[in-house]
């Protein structure tokens, strides 16, 4: 799932790393909690950025789980001399946009940022890490835009370009707390591999 709302997602600047949940984001993850808490599972991950630590600590809270922490499942890495810049400033702009086509074009790199190459190396990195792991069932609190990276590889695999990926980005959404499921498993005449089940359920919103 992705995290609840952070205060920079509320604000017109470019995401810190450091940025905590909103009052918004804090309701959000004692819903995505009390949901959880009709759910059976064996462990609990996450990225260790506060936002989603504080979405863990609220789902832990409520399911008596203990969350484990990788960095596998961080958010993208902007250059950091953007971070939390306002949208409007020239310079961090200008530098956001030359860092966002990297994500989309392989060996293009900006500065410290992340790029394609290191996404999809990522992605793939922690799709064997859930695979390899002896829990049958997992919930992970990751990010908006590395968790439609997840889902991207999942169903495109090695046919994924920096081209489909920039479209899947652009048109998937998925809402704060929201639950995407995947399962790896076979299927009839197919080989056991990561399938999608479910994108973007927050029904836990509803009054």
């Amino acid at each position: 799932m992705r995290h609840g709302q952070s205060v920079d997602n509320a604000a017109p600047v470019f995401q810190s790393v450091g940025t905590p949940l909103s009052d918004v984001g804090l309701q959000q993850a004692g819903l995505i909690a009390d949901r959880l808490a009709q759910v059976q599972f064996e462990a609990l991950i996450s990225s260790p950025y506060p936002r989603a630590k504080q979405t863990a600590a609220a789902i832990a809270k409520t399911t008596k789980k203990t969350a484990e922490f990788s960095d596998l499942f961080v958010e993208r890495g902007k250059p950091t001399s953007v971070d939390g810049k306002p949208w409007d400033d020239p310079e961090a702009n200008a530098l956001w946009h030359q860092w966002h086509q990297t994500l989309y074009t392989p060996g293009a790199r900006i500065l410290d940022g992340e790029n394609y190459d290191d996404l999809i190396a990522r992605a793939d990195a922690a799709l064997d890490y859930l695979h390899n792991r002896p829990e049958q069932s997992m919930v992970v609190v990751t990010h908006g835009y590395f968790l439609r990276t997840l889902v991207a590889r999942v169903l495109l695999g090695d046919s994924l370009t920096g081209h489909l990926l920039e479209r899947f980005q652009t048109r998937a959404s998925v809402q704060n707390t929201a639950i995407t499921v995947m399962h790896y498993k076979d299927a009839f005449e197919e080989d056991a591999c990561w399938r999608l089940w479910t994108l973007n359920d927050h029904a836990h919103f509803a009054d």
